[in-house]
């Protein structure tokens, strides 16, 4: 119950619309919040809980010729969400990798830009820009939970995961689920660590000829400009591809490129050029 109450809480907190049953956090509230948990929790520990499918809402990208789908459960079911998250994340959070800033406690888009921009400044001006394609819809179910057994002995938890991840559909996590950004980073985990083990067999001394920054499906991968350096842009280029291949997410050709600062050309993370600019110019 204190686990319920505080995803209550944090559900509450970050407020939003209702899902697809129409139930507000004021006809919650009006019922009795203590009501609404103690149900839960029966349903939870008799195996009898079953989530709502998501809402699901429309809202522009890419200047508006696109759309991105987000998903919005229902009030309960963020609730029970965020409990499962209250319980993963702090196991989850001990594996990930320094250079993933994405939806994680503590760590800021801003700290992402700022990575990038320090690299730049130590003249890593040769850009890996990474596009996944539709990488939110296509992760797969199967390798989620393996990913997940790895580290979680407790057939509740995976039984409850389960039904939240069919929940969305045969495949991929619902961008607006509560527990899909730290499922997010957990199924890209993998490739973080072999971009860590690229910037440390690559270091010399405190100088790091590689350096990487992820946020979410966002990712950048900065190295050195020096000549003797040009064979690192092929072969991570190509341990990326094979770890993507593995867990067959696709990298989107049309978007992903390599970039020379040295040579004038630029790239945006997270909405922003000014900060790498700014740095490479100094």
């Amino acid at each position: 119950m204190e686990t319920l109450r505080a995803a209550y809480e944090m559900a509450k907190e970050n407020d939003g619309a209702p899902g697809i049953d129409g139930v507000t956090f004021e006809a919650i509230e009006a019922r009795g919040v203590e009501s609404l948990l103690e149900q839960l929790r029966d349903e939870l520990i008799g195996r009898s809980y079953q989530p709502l499918p998501s809402r699901k809402r429309e809202i522009p990208k890419d200047g508006g010729s696109k759309v991105r789908v987000l998903s919005i459960p229902a009030i309960r079911d963020r609730v029970v969400q965020g409990a499962l998250k209250l319980v993963l994340e702090p196991v989850f959070e001990a594996d990930f990798q320094p250079g993933s800033f994405g939806y994680r406690p503590k760590r800021t888009a801003h700290e992402a830009i700022k990575r990038v921009a320090q690299a730049v400044a130590e003249r890593k001006t040769r850009i890996l820009d990474v596009d996944l394609r539709a990488y939110f819809d296509n992760i797969r179910h199967d390798r989620m939970l393996e990913k997940v057994a790895l580290r979680i002995d407790d057939k509740e938890i995976l039984h409850l995961l389960r039904l939240m991840l069919k929940a969305s559909g045969k495949k991929g996590v619902p961008q607006g689920g509560v527990i899909s950004p730290l499922l997010s980073n957990l199924y890209l985990n993998e490739v973080d660590k072999m971009l860590e083990r690229a910037r440390e067999v690559t270091r010399r001394g405190k100088y790091t000829n590689v350096e990487y920054a992820r946020f979410a499906d966002d990712l950048v991968v900065l190295i050195d400009a020096h000549k003797r350096h040009d064979w690192l842009l092929g072969a991570i280029d190509k341990r990326l591809r094979e770890e993507f291949t593995k867990l067959q997410v696709e990298v989107n050709d049309e978007k992903s490129r390599i970039v020379d600062l040295e040579r004038g050309e630029s790239f945006g993370f997270l909405g922003s050029t000014s900060a790498t600019s700014a740095v490479c110019a100094e």
